[in-house]
């Protein structure tokens, strides 16, 4: 293991992504300590702590939105922003048809997606800013003015994501989240352990809370690594003197094949609400203390309408990344064919329903691993002082990420992490 490290840092362009992803990381990260003008900081912290919901975003998404500094929005407008565009582009032709045109069509939907991005977070901090009774001056340019710091915060946050995954290691967006998401566990599992040595928290408390952990990292790896290997078979072909095919292969579908996205998509829609009654009369409305009531994190139809959002979007992402028409022709092309299934459309039918098997399993092994603490909490009664999303997302961010790290090694004929 450290041999396979000692490797990776030999290599200059290696070392080079590895640092400047640490260096990008560690910029974000200080950015989350720059206060926002014109804040009561007491009282933000207050209502926070107090909510339910809100102290469930505070902890999943390490943006310290209880200090309400520049990054309290974090990433989450830019996630939205995606949701967004990804749905209108089925809607909407002309947006489809881009997505067809390759690179320079993908560059254009970033581009409206980042626009998007620096409008949604401006409303959404207004809303949050208004609903947490966060100015301490309570005038409308101060709320102004703290909605273009954090929106400001979020296109900050966005372009160091995009830096990231262009020249870092990883995918920046996750491990943007990933770095909130640890510097939160950090310092609650030292507070944890100071009560146990104190006394005042039982180690039975603790021992549960531990083996559900283990249970989910556990659950996670076998998701992510889980992959159904479809044979294929080429032809032989004479193409001048020489002869080409002849060999076997298989097609890789992965039993997770959307990643961690759905969890974050899911998390991101369901703190979307909450944002948009905070608009109305504050924490203390009627409509906002009614979702709180009904809606708030702990509850049933939270939990439901997690579930299936988390299956949908699992499904979504799943149809996107894996065309079974596209790959039936290509490997009609190639003179490919799947043993005992004729090539066409019988093929792409076999890969169709191969695939949504797989997702099924994959979609609601994720969703059951998302609520399960959840509803082990409520009836063991045993508080978790992290939410199942944030351990989910963690864990898988950083499988994803020495993935990449594993593809880079081997490319330069090193072993990997994995033997």
């Amino acid at each position: 293991m450290w041999e396979t490290f000692r490797n990776a840092w030999k290599i200059k362009d290696l070392r080079y992504k590895i640092l400047y992803t640490l260096f990008m990381l560690l910029i974000y990260r200080l950015l989350c300590f720059v206060p926002t003008p014109g804040i009561n900081v007491d009282v933000v912290a207050s209502v926070v702590n107090d909510n339910g919901l809100l102290g469930f975003i505070n902890s999943m998404t390490g943006s310290r939105l209880d200090q309400f500094t520049v990054m309290a929005m974090g990433i989450t407008p830019y996630i939205n922003s995606s949701i967004i565009m990804q749905l209108l582009a089925v809607a909407i032709p002309k947006l489809e048809e881009l997505q067809k045109e390759g690179d320079e069509g993908r560059k254009k939907i970033a581009q409206y997606t980042r626009y998007l991005t620096i409008v949604l977070g401006f409303i959404q901090a207004v809303a949050l800013s208004i609903g947490l009774s966060a100015s301490a001056t309570g005038t409308w340019y101060s709320y102004i003015t703290i909605g273009i710091c954090l929106a400001g915060g979020t296109a900050l946050a966005m372009w160091i994501g995009e830096r990231i995954t262009e020249k870092g290691i990883g995918n920046g967006v996750s491990l943007l989240i990933f770095a909130g998401i640890i510097s939160r566990l950090g310092p609650q599992t030292i507070t944890g352990l100071i009560q146990i040595f104190e006394g005042t928290l039982s180690a039975w408390v603790v021992i549960p809370i531990v083996l559900m952990v283990l249970i989910l990292i556990v659950g996670v790896v076998f998701v992510d690594c889980g992959e159904r290997r479809i044979p294929v078979q080429y032809a032989k072909r004479m193409m001048g003197r020489r002869m080409y095919g002849g060999q076997s292969t298989h097609i890789p579908l992965k039993v997770n094949s959307s990643g961690v996205m759905p969890l974050i998509f899911a998390s991101a829609i369901m703190q979307f609400p909450a944002t948009i009654l905070s608009f109305f009369g504050g924490t203390n409305g009627d409509a906002y203390i009614w979702w709180d009531t009904h809606f708030n994190y702990f509850s049933v139809p939270y939990q439901l309408v997690f579930f299936l959002l988390i299956l949908g979007f699992t499904f979504f992402y799943a149809s996107i990344s894996f065309n079974p028409i596209e790959i039936s022709k290509n490997m009609q092309q190639n003179g490919g064919i799947i043993p005992g299934i004729r090539q066409g459309k019988p093929t792409s039918d076999y890969l169709a329903k191969i695939s949504s098997r797989i997702t099924l399993f994959g979609a609601f092994f994720l969703a059951v691993l998302a609520i399960l603490p959840t509803i082990l909490t409520g009836i063991a009664g045993v508080a978790i002082p992290f939410g199942a999303s944030s351990l989910l997302i963690a864990v898988s961010v950083a499988m994803e990420t020495t993935r990449q790290l594993e593809a880079q090694m081997l490319m330069r004929h090193y072993k990997g992490f994995l033997k």
